[in-house]
């Protein structure tokens, strides 16, 4: 068989061309699954902060504690900084902007003025959408793991 001989028939590859009807399922059910992940992310980020500030309250003092919330706060809106950079990823934008990282520096800079406000456990309370972060991949990686046993 030569290749002058295959079909040149053209196949639908953007969504205009697709049959009718199913031109957003996919889009619609990928987005449905994002805003799930993104309010269970939100849901276990502000739960982790409110036991971590009572934590740090109990052990150190409500100045630290009130730093670390402080940080914290600032990681909810980073996070939701990243969620509505992603949610606009692939209509309007080609890349995710970087100006998210302009309210860490700004809330550091704050930090390092002001002679009320402590570096560290603003920093750490930043991270803390990120211990949410590994607290989800730990709990899909042993959520799936009796899936991978049966053969």
């Amino acid at each position: 068989m030569s290749l002058s001989d295959e079909s040149t028939d053209p196949t639908p590859t953007t969504q205009q061309d697709s049959r009718p009807g199913f031109e957003d399922t996919e889009p619609v059910n990928s987005m449905q699954e994002f805003y799930q992940l993104y309010q269970e992310l939100l849901l276990i980020t502000l739960v982790l902060t409110g036991i971590v500030f009572i934590s740090v309250w109990i052990f150190y003092s409500l100045n630290i504690a009130l730093n670390y919330l402080l940080g914290a706060c600032t990681g909810v809106v980073y996070l939701r900084m990243l969620a509505k950079d992603v949610e606009r990823l692939g209509n309007e934008k080609n890349q995710l902007s970087k100006t998210r990282l302009a309210l860490l520096v700004g809330i550091i800079l704050l930090a390092s003025r002001w002679n009320q406000l402590q570096i560290l456990p603003i920093f750490l309370g930043f991270l803390t959408y990120k211990a949410t972060l590994i607290i989800y991949v730990v709990r899909v990686a042993f959520s799936d793991l009796p899936k991978l046993r049966q053969p």
